[in-house]
């Protein structure tokens, strides 16, 4: 029997950033990962913001902040492109990551600040003690047992740990996308620094995007809602690949596939002895699919609350309900709006999203960010105006 304060079960960004700040607030700590190689497969897109590294403390590293963005092109169906450049303020804009680095470089700050780290070790059940929990683990063939006095699940948007610790968490199959990706070289984009994103039919209930890495590197996929189309998301990146100018002689490398929990944050990321962290606990912009920089806030959160409470020899869920406020404190207003503003984007039509790009041709954008976007769809589009005004 291994005893610990805190078990945190998956050391995705923000796994490793709820095990860094628990260590570093005094707890001891076990980071643990199914995988043999943290980081690897990648999952996203890779794009982060600068601002929300800095929110973190995390300065960029050349090993794995492969690109600096400067602009984002919106292309609607019909080809007219909307392009915000660095003439605009850029709080949303950042960089595109080495996922397969940096997720590592984040659990090595982890265990920097002094958590241990287990890799190739899978939980395979939970058990509730009075005092917090037994998980059963295997590793390389053995078997063992952890005991924590609080348990993080941090592990994705499959997450068994919550459910297993009697917490609801699962994400509905109407608010999970299914995303795919290929990594492509030979990539000719018109700017190879901006980020370019491609919306309607080519991909129904999502949108499909271009993440430059190198001048003809990009990440290039799209994510689908499976109840708005009957072909599958790699079907649909095919098409993609070669009707798009900048696609149709580039070649894949690299695939990946995954799903992205689009709903908000699921009503339970916390209970007596357990907090849910990143898209286990739905920590994504429902808007753009985007985790990385929330999650991480949020597993910050969760570290810092974790801490407090071992030192407080108080684990309950009255306590841990600080993470909660935290979160909704930081994001929550946000998610409300995203969430709002994806279910009526993507409802509109080819036509209807023309229309909207052809308006923005005029339209003088003080920054770049969702909420900007929002806000400047809203009065461009009578319809938007009907209804998202409340939300401004």
């Amino acid at each position: 029997m291994i005893e610990t304060d805190v078990l945190v079960v998956g050391s995705g960004p923000a796994g490793s950033s709820a095990g860094k700040h628990a260590a570093l607030g005094g707890a001891k700590v076990i980071l643990m990962d199914k995988k043999s190689e943290i980081g690897s497969p990648k999952r996203c897109a890779e794009g982060v913001s600068k601002e929300g590294l800095k929110f973190l403390g995390i300065e960029p590293k050349e090993r794995w902040a492969t690109k600096e963005i400067d602009g984002i092109r919106l292309i609607a169906p019909d080809g007219t492109d909307v392009w915000l450049n660095d003439e605009i303020k850029l709080p949303e804009a950042g960089y595109i990551l080495e996922r397969k680095v940096f997720d590592k470089h984040m659990a090595m700050d982890a265990a920097r600040a002094g958590a241990e780290i287990k890799i190739k070790t899978l939980a395979k059940g939970v058990d509730r003690l009075e005092d917090g929990f037994i998980v059963y683990c295997e590793s390389m063939g053995e078997e063992f047992e952890i005991k924590t006095k609080i348990l993080i699940a941090a592990d994705g948007p499959e997450s068994h740990i919550g459910r297993w610790a009697g917490l609801k968490t699962q994400t509905k199959a109407k608010n999970m996308e299914s995303g795919i990706q290929f990594e492509m070289c030979n990539v000719e984009l018109e700017d190879p620094n901006v980020l370019e994103f491609y919306f309607g039919k080519v991909a129904p209930g999502g949108y499909a995007w271009i993440f430059p890495k190198e001048d003809d590197i990009a990440n290039v996929g799209l994510a689908v809602m499976a109840s708005e189309t009957d072909k599958t998301a790699y079907e649909h990146l095919v098409d993609f690949v070669k009707t798009c100018p900048a696609t149709k002689n580039a070649q894949a490398v690299e695939l990946n596939v995954g799903g992205d929990p689009v709903g908000g944050f699921v009503k339970n990321i916390y209970g007596d002895n357990i907090l849910v962290v990143g898209d286990a606990a739905g920590q994504v912009n429902p808007l753009t699919g985007g985790g990385i920089i929330s999650g991480m806030k949020c597993g910050m959160f969760a570290g810092k609350v974790a801490a407090e409470a071992i030192k407080e020899n108080n684990c309950s869920s009255k306590r841990l309900s600080e993470y909660e406020k935290l979160c909704d404190e930081d994001m929550g207003h946000k998610m409300k709006r995203y969430l709002k503003t994806k279910d009526y984007l993507f409802s509109l039509t080819d036509d209807e999203l023309n229309s909207i790009a052809h308006a923005f041709q005029d339209v003088k954008f003080e920054e770049i960010s969702t909420s900007e976007l929002i806000k400047q769809l809203i009065k461009v589009s009578p319809n938007a105006l009907l209804k998202l005004g409340k939300l401004f």
